[in-house]
């Protein structure tokens, strides 16, 4: 069964320092130490020497991060039109532009001791083996800084296996998301370490689950 989705619905935006919402977007901005479940960002082996002039703000924050911060700006695809955007540190990872997304799952591992990108993709769990989804999930290390966006439906080939491994990353929302919701998450690989503040799940309206065929 085929249903339409207002854009302004799906699409759900998380950046690294404090919570502001709006009917559109939600932006969150938090310390990166945080976001690695560590006391202090000297724990995490990543270094950055204040400037003595202020930087300038990265992705698209309205204002620098402070030394010994991130910055990311994560946005879930909006329905089947525009594609999801992950930027860390400045840097756009994966966005429509950059012809590097697809539907399900677009997910960025970061390296939790150097801040490097170790990988980025995209699960299609639409058509994608869930064997093999399954296999990238678990291959992700402990530690590793995971951010994750939805574009499309991601439940399809979605398990309750897969989800239990989100749990673990901090999820506190993934087993509450269905068909075509949107959903943006950011935490790390296998800690089971409590929830992540740097999550959110937005119903798509008038959800409806599909009927005898896939979704288009």
């Amino acid at each position: 069964m085929r249903h339409r989705v207002a854009p302004y619905a799906a699409v759900v935006v998380v950046l690294v320092l404090t919570w502001a919402t709006s009917e559109h977007s939600v932006h969150i901005q938090q310390r990166a130490r945080q976001l690695l479940g560590m006391e202090s960002a000297d724990q995490t082996g990543v270094k950055v020497q204040p400037k003595a002039s202020s930087p300038p703000p990265k992705c698209g924050l309205s204002r620098a991060c402070p030394p010994h911060h991130f910055a990311v700006h994560v946005r879930s695809g909006a329905a089947d039109v525009v594609g999801p955007k992950i930027c860390f540190d400045g840097k756009i990872i994966m966005s429509h532009i950059l012809n590097n997304v697809g539907p399900g799952l677009n997910v960025v591992v970061i390296n939790g001791d150097t801040a490097a990108v170790e990988k980025s993709g995209y699960l299609n769990m639409k058509a994608g083996i869930p064997e093999d989804i399954l296999a990238y999930l678990k291959e992700i290390k402990s530690g590793h800084i995971v951010i994750v966006a939805s574009y499309g439906d991601v439940t399809t080939k979605m398990t309750e296996e897969m989800r239990e491994i989100f749990t673990d990353m901090g999820s506190a929302l993934i087993k509450s998301v269905s068909y075509r919701d949107n959903w943006v998450f950011a935490g790390r690989g296998g800690t089971g370490n409590g929830s992540s503040a740097f999550e959110k799940h937005a119903e798509t309206l008038g959800r409806s689950e599909p009927l005898g065929a896939d979704p288009v």
